[in-house]
């Protein structure tokens, strides 16, 4: 789309704080382009408090609007938890499950606002313009979609992320915004993601990461820390005794997790395009629930449940990654996946320490069919025998 174009449309404009979001909804804005910013609460606490985001945006003239999608973002955690849907390396890929979220908990509200495009500041040619390309197409056709990185007008504009850090700081916008020419984040409840001209060399440590959620397992508590989590069917529902939403198990893990230096991992990933990619991602609470929902996994699924299971994970995890989690295909992997994890139900205690999820005990567990297991050394060691049910 042109600038013209644009002109003539009432453009909704998802903003995250990051520098290039803000960037381009400021001056669209000052070139007459009708623009609303959409600040999606989705539990992120950086650059800036989605509240605080609303409330610059709004003294530095621009129209915002706050949406809480918290509840949303957890529900879709829940299920990328049960379903092991993580990606190479074994990491929570948060930035690409955020992408649902964002376009379907939006469409209604930029609808109701009027907007009749619905623009993103993500790179050109990178996973997150094939992520909004695939999720506006699925849930919100009827929104006209602008990537402005691919726009002849906007690249003559800002050149290169420096142009657009000046020109924040031009018109008064904080270092909090204006600062992250070199740095990249992107952030919710569930993790952060981060990416820097450092990152990009493969020489570099990942200890030119600043975490935002996770301490560094060496300056984690020298104390081991009970934590405890009830499942059912897959879901957690308790955590340490107390009845959880979604919400606030992944709220609760997020707390023990970080503080005990769990799930920070640098990845060089295959990239949406064939193309490869270093990153580091922090998801302390996903990785802490993840590996208590992997050892009920362990007792509560049959040998070939496991196996199917294992095939669908790696499936569903890549269909987050790609922004693919509308298509037939992986509705119908996640259908199986439900009826796989429907037995998943018992009490997980671990302990966390320095980076390290130990082991507690598992009690509560329904009987499965297929998963009976054996003993040995308390039968006297000679041979195995059968638990009784």
């Amino acid at each position: 789309m042109e600038l013209d174009e644009l002109r003539g449309e009432h453009v909704g404009m998802l903003v995250s704080g990051g520098l290039s979001c803000v960037a381009v909804a400021a001056w669209l804005a000052e070139c007459g382009v009708d623009v609303t910013c959409f600040v999606a609460d989705l539990g992120q606490s950086a650059p800036l408090p989605p509240a605080e985001l609303v409330t610059l945006l709004g003294r530095q003239g621009l129209k915002a609007k706050l949406v809480d999608l918290r509840r949303e973002m957890a529900e879709l955690y829940v299920d990328v938890l049960r379903y092991q849907a993580s990606y190479e390396g074994g990491y929570w890929n948060t930035t690409g499950a955020s992408r649902a979220v964002l376009v379907a908990g939006l469409a209604d509200t930029l609808r109701a606002s009027g907007c009749t495009v619905l623009a993103h500041a993500c790179v050109g040619g990178g996973n997150d313009q094939a992520r909004f390309a695939r999720y506006g197409a699925a849930i919100a056709p009827d929104l006209r979609v602008f990537t402005p990185w691919t726009s002849r007008f906007m690249l003559d504009r800002f050149q290169n992320r420096a142009d657009m850090s000046r020109y924040l700081t031009e018109i008064g916008y904080p270092a909090e915004i204006a600062d992250y020419a070199t740095y990249s984040i992107d952030g919710n409840l569930g993790g952060f993601s981060h990416e820097s001209d450092e990152l990009e060399g493969l020489g570099t440590s990942a200890q030119a990461v600043r975490p935002l959620m996770t301490a560094w397992p060496q300056r984690a508590p020298d104390l081991v820390e009970d934590f405890e989590v009830r499942f059912e069917r897959g879901r957690p529902v308790a955590v340490n005794g107390r009845p959880v939403s979604a919400l606030e198990a992944v709220l609760a893990a997020n707390d023990a997790g970080g503080r005990n230096g769990l799930s920070i991992q640098t990845v060089v990933e295959n990239r949406v395009n064939g193309t490869k990619c270093r990153g580091t991602y922090e998801a302390p609470g996903l990785e802490l629930l993840g590996r208590c929902l992997t050892a009920l996994y362990q007792v509560s699924l049959d040998k070939a449940a496991t196996e199917l299971m294992r095939t669908l994970s790696v499936r569903l995890g890549r269909a987050v990654y790609e922004g693919r989690l509308r298509e037939t295909d992986t509705v119908a992997a996640a259908s199986a996946a439900d009826t796989l994890t429907a037995t998943a139900t018992g009490t997980v205690q671990v302990g966390l320490y320095k980076g390290n999820v130990i082991f507690q005990g598992l009690t509560d567990l329904v009987d499965t069919p297929g998963t009976a297991r054996q003993t040995r050394f308390s039968n006297g060691g000679h041979a195995w025998h059968v638990l009784p049910v």
